[in-house]
């Protein structure tokens, strides 16, 4: 008998690499899109005293009813929609892939490697259609591959990851008509992008959309959530493994909900950096920008290997997609930081280029 995972895994696993997370301590962090500003000392108190009362010898209410209840009031989930709770957004597509294993599922690439990775877990046969060079979507080549492929799945992500580009609202409009299944938009940055579909959901019976609370500063307690018609929430919600979003993180965010306007400000000033730095960036010698239309740019340099090691060397971490797909080629991508993290980046990026 061999115990070897060589021999026993999937192939198709073996074949992987696992999600890669860089050694952030001490750095300048600008790897992960997060909102770089803490939550004020106030409302750290107040949150430390709500946890202090949970009870942690229980298991959590299994379905997070009073935390889908804010969530529904406070992003303006229309009436008749039902949520659902996620571990980050990551267990969200995780579930959506369950629930189809062994057909298809179409995208636009290069986008977020999640999608295809639980492709894979699940069985399914993963398709990526090829954005146009400047990141833009190619609608034609789109909706032939959904023609073509008749998937149960479409994913995409409104602005897209890792590019920014924000997709044409007509785009969309097209994927939604032309599919066949369900269409999934991850709007994980629509507090950046200020364009949502969600008001429109009774529109379309195919469409689904999925967020995270993560951009908005709260990365730290993993909470996603996706909004749909009931028909669809019933049945994810029995591949959604119980007790999947834990008491600490439902509490934390039923606090912080409340003062959402703390986090609403800190976005502004996060938006407000974003232009600074994109000119920034252009400035630099042989810097290419493509506009964005989330929380970070994704920029190409002569040599990305080569600007990454140099940035590291400097205390400043950003994320290197040369190599994770041929449209990515020399490419790294660089979240929107505190304008004091953003001078240094600039002037780090400037001495290595």
């Amino acid at each position: 008998m061999t115990h070897n995972p060589s021999t026993l895994v999937r192939p198709e696993i073996l074949a992987l690499a696992a999600y890669p997370v860089s050694d952030a301590q001490g750095m300048v962090k600008l790897d992960a899109m997060e909102n770089p500003y803490a939550l004020p000392e106030a409302m750290r108190r107040g949150l430390a005293t709500v946890l202090a009362e949970v009870d942690i010898n229980r298991y959590p209410e299994p379905t997070g009813r009073a935390l889908r209840a804010s969530l529904a009031r406070h992003m303006r989930v229309p009436a008749g929609m039902e949520v659902l709770l996620g571990n980050g957004s990551d267990d969200l597509i995780q579930i959506i892939t369950l629930a189809r294993p062994g057909a298809v599922m179409v995208y636009p690439e290069p986008t977020f490697v999640m999608y295809r990775m639980n492709a894979i877990f699940s069985g399914m046969r993963a398709i990526g259609v090829p954005l146009q060079a400047d990141f833009s979507l190619d609608r034609e080549a789109l909706l032939a591959a959904i023609e073509t492929h008749q998937p149960a799945l479409v994913f995409i992500a409104y602005p897209n990851n890792p590019t920014g580009a924000l997709y044409g609202e007509a785009d969309i409009e097209a994927v939604l008509r032309a599919a066949p299944g369900l269409v999934v938009l991850d709007e994980a940055y629509h507090v950046f992008a200020r364009r949502t579909f969600l008001e429109r959901l009774a529109e379309f019976p195919n469409l689904v959309v999925m967020r995270t609370v993560s951009k908005l500063g709260l990365a730290g307690i993993r909470l996603g959530y996706l909004a749909g018609r009931p028909e669809w929430v019933r049945e994810f919600n029995k591949v959604r493994q119980a007790y999947n979003v834990n008491v600490l993180t439902q509490a934390a965010a039923l606090y912080v909900l409340e003062r959402l306007d703390v986090l609403q400000a800190q976005a502004d000033a996060i938006l407000a950096e974003r232009e600074p730095l994109g000119r920034g960036l252009a400035g630099l010698a042989g810097v290419t920008v493509f506009p964005s239309d989330a929380n970070f740019f994704l920029v190409r340099v002569p040599d990305a290997p080569r600007a990454y090691e140099g940035l590291r060397a400097q205390g400043v971490l950003v994320r290197n997609f040369h190599g994770a797909h041929p449209m990515l080629a020399h490419c790294l991508r660089i979240t929107v930081g505190t304008p004091e993290e953003n001078r240094i980046l600039l002037s780090a990026l400037k001495e290595v280029l």
